[in-house]
C-alpha cells in the first residue's frame, strides 16, 4: 500500500509539470561550468545555492592531468583515498570514500550507472576507463540514495565522456611514452605507451564520435621482492555515439563501448613471483531521450554491460556478469523558487554460478529543491527500494543550507545533511563460489554532515565541512572462517574536511585540500587518518602552462598475509610537476609530466611495488 501511495504521488507531482514556460529552464543551462553543479539536485544550480561542497574537475583542470589515470586524479580529491593508484599500472585498486570501501560508491558514465556484478564488491573498475576519453567528473560525496539508489552511501562518481564537437569534424589524437620504474631501480629505460584518436562533429540534426585508445606499460613487478620479474599491463578501449535532434525539444541519442585490459600478477600468500593473469572484457551499450517542455524536460537513460573476466592464478575462475539499468524522470520548475524532480528506475543484475542468478531493484523515487530569495535553500527527498529479495527499504535525503550574499559575487553559506542509504549484499557474496553466505542481510546507512563555504569572488573559495557516518550490518570477509558475515557491532566513520581555490593573480592558481578520517569499529585497513593534497599552477605565458603538486598521505594500517595482523605503514609525502607548451595556434600541445620528483621510496599497499620517479611526456593534436 504505501508503495502505491508514493507512485500515484510522483505521478501526480509528475503531471503537474504540463504547464508553463520556457524561461526558468533555459536561465539554468546557460550557467558557466565552473559555477554550477548538478549531480546534488540533476538541475543545472550555481553553486552558492548548492548544500553540498561538490568536486567538479573540468575540461581545463583534465588538459593539465596528462600523464595520469583516472584513478590518480580521483585520489587528489578530498575525501577519496585509492590504493594501487601509486603503484604498478594495472594493480588491482581499493576505492575508500570518507572511509567506507568501493562497493559503497556509485559509478556513473554518461548518467548510466555502471558495475560488474560478477565482482564480490560489485564496483566499477576504473582501470578500464583512460583518463583520455573523460570530459568531466563531478564527485557527490556522502549518502545519495534518493537520487541514485542502492551502494550510493560514501559517494557518487558521475563522468561524462567526450562526444562531438560543434563543427562539421574534428579530430583529437595523443600520444605518450615514458618510464615506468621503482625508486631503487632508476635505469630510466622506456617501458609506458599510450595513444588515443577520436573524431566528432555535427552534420544538422546528427552528432556523431568515435574514439579508440591503447596503453601498455612494462618493466615493474607487482611485489616488491628481490628478484622480481615483469608484470605488464595492456589497455584497449573504442567507443561510439550516435545523437539525433528531432526537433528543439525532442534529442535521441546512442552510444556502445568495448574494453579489455589483461594485468599479470604476483602471488600475495607468500609473496612469491607466480605467471598469474587476470583479463577483462567489457562491452557496454546504452540509449539516453530527453524532452523539453516548457519549465521542464523529461529524461531516460538506458543502458546495457557485460563484463567477462578470466583469472589464471592457484585458484582459477571465469566470471560473467550482465547489468540492466534504466532510470526515468521528470525535471519541472515550478515559479522561480521550486525545482521538482520524480523519477522511477530499474536495476537488473545476473551472475553466471553454474546456474544463473539475478537481483531486481524498481524504485520510484522524488526529490525537491527550494531556492529562496532571502538565503534559505532545501534540497530533499525519499526513495523507496523495492528488491526481488530483501523487499522494501525507505532512503532520504535533508540538505538544507543558508546563503548570506557578500558584496559583487561573494557569499558565506552553512549547510547540513542527513541521508541514509541501502546496501544489498552482492551476488557474490550470497552466491559465489568462495566463501557465500546466502544468509546475509543487507547493509543501512546513515550520513550526517554540517558545514559552510565562504567565497569572497571568482578567484577565492574556502570550505570546511565535518561528516560522521554510520553503518549498521556491514559485510565484511571472515579470513578465520573463510566466509562473508555482516558485522554484529556498528561502524562508526567520522572526519573533517578542508577545500580551498585561491587565484591570487591572473595567470596564478592555487588548490589545497586537506582530509581527516577516522574509522571505528574494524579495522579500516589502507584509509588514512591524515591527507593533504595542494597544486600550484601558472600560465607562464599564452602558450606554456606548469604546476607543481604536493600530497601528503599519513599512516594508515594493513594486513599482513604472512601472521594476519594489522601493522602501520608509514606516512609518505610526494611532489609532481608537470608543463605543458602549446604550438601551431593551440592545435598542437607537448607536455612533460614528473612523478615523485625527488624518488621517495614508501609502501603505499604492503607487500607490493611503489612507483619511484617516473617521466611521460607525450602531445595532443586537434584539427
Amino acid at each position: 500500500m504505501i508503495r502505491q501511495v508514493f507512485v500515484c504521488c510522483a505521478l501526480a507531482c509528475g503531471l503537474s509539470s504540463l504547464r508553463a514556460q520556457q524561461k526558468t529552464r533555459d536561465s539554468l543551462e546557460v550557467q558557466e561550468l565552473d559555477e554550477v553543479v548538478v549531480s546534488d539536485s540533476r538541475f543545472a544550480l550555481k553553486r552558492e545555492y548548492s548544500g553540498k561542497t561538490v568536486i567538479r574537475i573540468g575540461p581545463e583542470e583534465l588538459a593539465h592531468s596528462q600523464g595520469k589515470s583516472l584513478a590518480e586524479l580521483l585520489s587528489f580529491q578530498s575525501g577519496i583515498e585509492i590504493s594501487g593508484s601509486r603503484g604498478r599500472p594495472g594493480e588491482v585498486l581499493g576505492v575508500y570514500a570518507r572511509g567506507g570501501r568501493g562497493r559503497q560508491v556509485v559509478v556513473l558514465i554518461d548518467g548510466i550507472r555502471v558495475t560488474d556484478p560478477s565482482s564480490s564488491s560489485q564496483e566499477f573498475d576504473l582501470r578500464l576507463l583512460p583518463l583520455d576519453q573523460v570530459a568531466s567528473i563531478e564527485i557527490l560525496k556522502g549518502a545519495s540514495s534518493t537520487l541514485y539508489g542502492t551502494n550510493a552511501a560514501a559517494a557518487v562518481i558521475s563522468i561524462t565522456t567526450r562526444q562531438a564537437g560543434d563543427r562539421p569534424f574534428g579530430l583529437t589524437a595523443s600520444s605518450s611514452l615514458g618510464t615506468n620504474q621503482a625508486s631503487d631501480r632508476q635505469d630510466y629505460s622506456l617501458a609506458s605507451f599510450a595513444n588515443n584518436a577520436r573524431i566528432g562533429g555535427v552534420l544538422g540534426p546528427l552528432e556523431y564520435s568515435a574514439g579508440i585508445s591503447q596503453a601498455y606499460s612494462g618493466h615493474l613487478s607487482s611485489l616488491d621482492t628481490p628478484g622480481r620479474e615483469e608484470d605488464p599491463f595492456s589497455r584497449y578501449q573504442a567507443d561510439v555515439r550516435l545523437g539525433f535532434r528531432v526537433n528543439r525539444a525532442i534529442k535521441l541519442s546512442i552510444h556502445a563501448a568495448r574494453a579489455h585490459f589483461s594485468s599479470e600478477y604476483d602471488e600475495a600468500f607468500g609473496q612469491t613471483d607466480a605467471p598469474y593473469v587476470y583479463t577483462t572484457d567489457q562491452n557496454r551499450a546504452g540509449a539516453a531521450l530527453t524532452t523539453s517542455y516548457p519549465r521542464g524536460e523529461v529524461k531516460v537513460n538506458a543502458g546495457f554491460a557485460e563484463f567477462n573476466s578470466i583469472n589464471q592464478s592457484a585458484f582459477p575462475g571465469e566470471f560473467t556478469g550482465r547489468s540492466l539499468v534504466a532510470d526515468a524522470y521528470n525535471k519541472y520548475t515550478l515559479g522561480k523558487s521550486l525545482y521538482s524532480l520524480v523519477g522511477i528506475s530499474y536495476i537488473s543484475d545476473r551472475v553466471e554460478f553454474g546456474e544463473p542468478r539475478e537481483f531486481r531493484l524498481l524504485d520510484p523515487y522524488l526529490n525537491m529543491v527550494y531556492v529562496s530569495d532571502f538565503g534559505l535553500n532545501l534540497n530533499a527527498g525519499g526513495r523507496l527500494n523495492t528488491h526481488s529479495e530483501y523487499g522494501d527499504q525507505w532512503v532520504y535525503n535533508i540538505n538544507p543550507s543558508y546563503t548570506f550574499k557578500g558584496k559583487e559575487d561573494g557569499y558565506l553559506k552553512l549547510m547540513g545533511t542527513l541521508a541514509t542509504s541501502y546496501l544489498t549484499p552482492s551476488l557474490t557474496q550470497l552466491f559465489g563460489d568462495f566463501g557465500a553466505n546466502p544468509d546475509l542481510e543487507p547493509e543501512t546507512d546513515r550520513t550526517l554532515e554540517a558545514g559552510l563555504e565562504w567565497a569572497g569572488d571568482h578567484s577565492f573559495r574556502v570550505s570546511a565541512l565535518y561528516f560522521n557516518r554510520r553503518e549498521e550490518h556491514f559485510v565484511f570477509f571472515d579470513g578465520s572462517q573463510s566466509l562473508y558475515r555482516n558485522a554484529s557491532g556498528t561502524v562508526h566513520a567520522g572526519g573533517l574536511e578542508l577545500e580551498t581555490h585561491w587565484e591570487p593573480l591572473k595567470n596564478l592558481h592555487f588548490e589545497a585540500n586537506y582530509t581527516y578520517t577516522e574509522r571505528k569499529g574494524d579495522n579500516a585497513i589502507r584509509i588514512p587518518k591524515h591527507k593533504v593534497n595542494s597544486e600550484l599552477g601558472v600560465q607562464l605565458s599564452p602558450a606554456i602552462y606548469a604546476a607543481v603538486q604536493y600530497s601528503y598521505t599519513g599512516v594508515r594500517p594493513d594486513t599482513d598475509f604472512f601472521t594476519f595482523t594489522d601493522v602501520d605503514l608509514e606516512a609518505f609525502s610526494l611532489v609532481n610537476f608537470y608543463i605543458s607548451r602549446e604550438l601551431m595556434g593551440g592545435k598542437l600541445k607537448v607536455y612533460l609530466d614528473a612523478e615523485n620528483l625527488f624518488n621517495a621510496r614508501y609502501t603505499e599497499v604492503l607487500g607490493y611495488l611503489s612507483r619511484g620517479r617516473n617521466f611521460q611526456a607525450g602531445f595532443t593534436l586537434q584539427l
